[in-house]
């Protein structure tokens, strides 16, 4: 796909239509694009390769655009495959470009390309470093572990257009229209979740930047109401929930878990919670429920005992949710068992590792099926989720 950014900046990148999962783990419905661009001034910089399945296609974008001319400069700003896959290729093409990236990624470089030789086409750029391409100059900020620790993004001061590497993509092909924000809440929370306090100092570094455009690795450019997606990106680095509702998240072997969770989701209902989500650990995408969960305030967790431990789709489930960071939430408990309930504690004892949690200590047991006399214990939980009023549960 080629298509104008601004008059000097050309999008080259392309859609994968074709892959399945995302870094092998993640679904992706509407597949993904690799964003490359081309900055055409006195200089000519390209900003990012794509992934090495796309190759060819990038390749005769870049060919296309560039015509007769060749390019200066080749700027890599995050060196993930999906993003640098086809750095030795273009360099073979156009072997008088040099090589512009951090410091920490031209130690990288040879990890990715054995047998390509970078001795004297590399520019090593530290924090605050500028690079003339003639008519305009583009500024380097280090972004380190947003989410690797050789990033960095690119200001061009000219059109004001801000390169955020793979700050403020999105799951999703360009070819595919649909609303931004639950993919690149699912993108964000499930790729650089866990690196809430980096991208809060590169958020810091973007406010004193005037920036009319943002160029992301990933998902579409961005060209209005600018504030609202940089707004949505403080919130989730900085572990907010966005809506003062309750996930009632469960696992469940033969049904019973379920019925109990659905049951209480009605009682939460009835007693006024805002929004209600009940996701099936068993069948749902675990980048959903782990982007739900930091989506909403409160959780509650329901799952079976299971070979003296918890279901495992629940431990699956709370283990992402502590690699990811999950923090600054309360959370209740809901286990069932037949003979020697074991599901509880180990539930307890996986979020624990979290940081930060209000943790409801009275936990409900259910033994195999629930019964009338199991309701007003559910109901003293659902009282205790709801009625907190503390700074981390409060909207």
């Amino acid at each position: 796909m080629i298509k104008n950014v601004t008059d000097k900046i050309v999008y080259v990148g392309v859609d994968d239509t074709d892959i399945d999962l995302f870094e092998s783990q993640y679904i992706v419905p509407n597949g993904v694009s690799y964003n490359s661009y081309v900055i055409l001034d006195d200089k000519i910089a390209i900003m990012d390769t794509v992934d090495p399945r796309k190759s060819e296609e990038w390749l005769q974008n870049l060919a296309s655009v560039l015509g007769a001319r060749r390019p200066d400069y080749l700027v890599v700003q995050h060196l993930e495959p999906d993003h640098a896959g086809t750095i030795a290729k273009v360099m073979a093409i156009y072997p008088e470009m040099q090589v512009v990236a951090s410091e920490k990624a031209i130690k990288m470089l040879p990890q990715f390309f054995y047998g390509t030789t970078f001795d004297g086409r590399v520019i090593g750029v530290k924090e605050g470093g500028t690079l003339s391409l003639g008519g305009r100059t583009l500024h380097f900020a280090m972004a380190p572990m947003v989410h690797w620790p050789e990033v960095m993004v690119t200001y061009d001061s000219t059109d004001k257009v801000l390169f955020s590497a793979d700050g403020f993509g999105k799951f999703g092909a360009l070819c595919h229209e649909e609303e931004w924000i639950d993919e690149a809440r699912r993108y964000y929370i499930n790729i650089c979740g866990k690196y809430g306090a980096p991208v809060q100092a590169l958020l810091k570094k973007a406010a004193a930047l005037d920036i009319s455009i943002i160029c992301p690795l990933h998902g579409p450019v961005l060209t209005e109401n600018l504030g609202y997606y940089i707004g949505l990106y403080d919130t989730w680095s900085s572990y907010k929930p966005e809506s003062d509702g309750v996930l009632v998240a469960y696992a469940s072997i033969h049904g019973n878990t379920a019925a109990i969770a659905r049951k209480f989701a009605d009682i939460l209902r009835a007693k006024g919670a805002k929004e209600v989500v009940v996701l099936d650990l068993s069948r749902c995408d675990m980048a959903v429920a782990v982007s739900e969960a930091f989506r909403l305030g409160r959780m509650v967790v329901a799952a079976a005992s299971y070979d003296s431990d918890v279901f495992p789709p629940m431990h699956d489930f709370l283990y992402h949710l502590f690699m990811k960071g999950y923090t600054k939430r309360r959370v209740g408990i809901i286990e069932n068992g037949s003979w020697a309930p074991s599901a509880g504690r180990a539930m307890r004892n996986l979020l624990d590792r979290c940081k930060d949690l209000l943790i409801v200590e009275q936990m409900v047991t259910i033994l195999s099926t629930m019964k009338p006399s199991d309701v007003p214990a559910l109901e003293n939980l659902a009282d205790e989720i709801i009625s907190c009023k503390c700074d981390r549960c409060s909207m």
